[in-house]
């Protein structure tokens, strides 16, 4: 996943589970039920994932100056205001949960050919990279624009139940 579906998933969490409209961290809106939520999301992002702040404030629909507010608020929010303490603890709980409860790989042989058996194949004309992280081993995909999307989509669905990263380079 890219880091930009990773957070994608930790917003579609917090706003089930605080009881939300999927999509409505993004909304314009500064009340405290949206805002709040948004916030412990961003700063989720950056502890666990260690998410860029232009792509947190891209999927909010945000500047990354307000990501960077977030992160330096945390620390005083947490400790003085009740509300973002229980929906920090209970997002971040949740979410860790999913995160342990994923699969890794712990060497390189055994990535390949996970891979490989699922279909994903390197091909003679390439001309562009999928660079597959799973957990701390990684390997390169290497793909033709042709078959680009179905090659990612393979590389998808083959980690669905890792813990894993892929970059296009």
């Amino acid at each position: 996943m890219t880091a930009e579906d990773n957070f994608r998933n930790l917003c579609n969490l917090t706003t089930s589970l605080m009881g939300l409209t999927k999509g409505s961290l993004s909304y314009k809106s500064r009340r405290t039920e949206l805002q709040v939520p948004r916030a412990v999301a961003s700063v989720i992002a950056r502890i666990e994932d260690k998410t860029h702040h232009s792509v947190i404030a891209k999927v909010l629909k945000r500047d990354r100056t307000l990501v960077y507010h977030y992160e330096n608020a945390h620390e005083a929010n947490y400790s003085s205001w009740a509300q973002y303490r229980d929906t920090f603890n209970k997002v971040y709980t949740a979410y860790t949960n999913i995160l342990s409860a994923k699969k890794e790989f712990f060497d390189l042989p055994h990535l390949k050919n996970h891979l490989k058996e699922n279909g994903v194949r390197n091909s003679s004309k390439h001309q562009t990279t999928l660079r597959v992280q799973c957990g701390k081993v990684g390997t390169d995909v290497k793909v033709s624009y042709r078959e680009f999307y179905n090659q990612l989509e393979l590389c998808k669905l083959a980690l669905q139940d890792y813990k894993y990263q892929i970059e296009i380079i």
